[in-house]
Parts: C-alpha cells; structure tokens; sequence
C-alpha cells in the first residue's frame, strides 16, 4: 500500500554562493515516522512550483518552521524589522499555496513560519518583535544552550475547542523558538491554545471537516518522546488517508 504525500515547501538557503532548496530533516522525519506519510519537498523561486500541480500530488501539506520571517509588506505598511531575515520566494509559494489548499480542502498543519504564514494568508496580521511588545514575554531561541535544550519545553498554553478534545487536557507545556507572533487573528480562523499573556499558540479552521491546524511550538522535534506530538502528527496522517476524526 503506498503513503500518502505530505508536501513541504522549502526555504531559500544561501550556502558557498550558492541557492539551495533546504528543509529542516526533522519535519519531514516527522512526517514519515509519525505521520506514516511520505514527504515530498517543494523548491521555492520563480517558475519552480506550480499550485495546481501541486495539489494534484499532495494529499496533504506540512509548512514548516524557518529562521526566515513573512515579509510584513503581506499585512501591514511597516517596514521589515530584519530585512536579512526575509525569504520572499517562500512567501510567493506559501500564501497562495495555503489559500488554495483551504479552498481544496486539503489537510493542512502548519509549524511556527508555517503558523504565521497561515493566519497572513487567511487575512491576520502578525508582531514582528514580539519580545518589544508591551506585556509579552521574550520567545525567541536560546542560542547559547546546546540543541537539544533548545527544544525543550519551557511555557505552558492552555488549550480549548477542539485542540483540547484531540489532546485531552487543559493545559501543555511547549518549547520556544520564535521572534513572531499573532497580532490579528484572521477572521476564518479560530484560537485554540494561548500563552500566560494571551499570545495567540495554536489556530484551527476554518472548516470543521478538515484537517486544518497551526501550531508556534515544534511539534516536529523528537516528535516520538512527545505525546502531543504524536497524536498531533497521528491526527495529520489520518487525514491525509481521509480517515474521519
């Protein structure tokens, strides 16, 4: 029996002088040992993707985490905080492609750049720095310890609608990586989990039917030692098979 494809768009990587593809192996080591689904990696840059196509191939769709951030010209007049840190071929991708894949119903989990990019997508605004809003606390990654603890949780989120169900708890702990966040939520979309201040952590919609969630957190780092994780990535594989929930 084959499995089912689990696209993932790539990022935009420099390395010698040269542009690469690249995506993190973890998310798609997620998708194969967790999931049971079989990842496909998608090149971003102009002529490289085409959408119909791709939802021709794709029974679902992963979005994945980046060091790169939406440029903010897709939900506000502000001028990038970190032009450096910007990869407008993911953004020509990935907005449109999460647009198409609402409108296609197809199943759709989308992780930390994934889960901002959904909610520009669908309408939402972001922070760009949400460590220099008033009342928020400091998110980003923690360079100066190994890896490995880098992912390791260090904040609770309370859960509600159907994120609580699926987990069977009201509250979880989760690891922090990013310096973006949720500012207005898109009107399709529904918060399903927050932070101690009420930062936005998990989104899910806008069809009930579908499989359709954003997640801050990594879900995809050691996702097999993570219950959550495991039943997250479960979930996302029963619906690429169109196994109902």
């Amino acid at each position: 029996m084959t499995r089912p494809v689990v696209i993932i768009p790539c990022c935009t990587k420099s390395i010698g002088g040269y542009t690469f593809d690249a995506v993190g192996r973890q998310y798609a080591t997620a998708v194969a040992d967790v999931a049971e689904c079989q990842p496909l990696l998608v090149p971003v840059g102009p002529g490289l993707a085409d959408i119909a196509s791709l939802l021709d191939v794709a029974d679902a769709i992963l979005l994945s985490g980046s060091p790169s951030n939406v440029e903010p010209s897709h939900y506000s007049d502000e001028p990038p905080v970190k032009p450096e840190a910007l990869d407008p071929f993911r953004d020509a991708l990935t907005l449109p492609l999460i647009r198409a894949a609402v409108e296609h119903k197809k199943p759709l989990f989308a992780i930390c750049r994934g889960f901002q990019e959904l909610n520009v997508a669908l309408g939402g605004s972001l922070h760009q720095a949400v460590h220099d809003v008033t009342g928020q606390s400091d998110h980003r990654e923690r360079p100066n310890l190994p890896v490995d603890e880098r992912y390791c949780p260090v904040h609770p989120v309370s859960l509600r609608g159907k994120l609580r169900d699926w987990l069977g708890r009201d509250e979880i702990m989760v690891n922090s990586l990013h310096g973006q966040g949720i500012k207005r939520l898109a009107s399709d979309l529904q918060a399903e989990a927050f932070a101690e201040n009420q930062l936005i952590e998990a989104v899910r919609g806008p069809d009930d039917e579908v499989f359709c969630l954003g997640v801050q957190w990594h879900p995809e780092w050691a996702p097999k030692s993570n219950d959550v994780s495991v039943a997250l990535f479960q979930r996302f594989g029963a619906a690429a098979r169109r196994i109902p929930s």
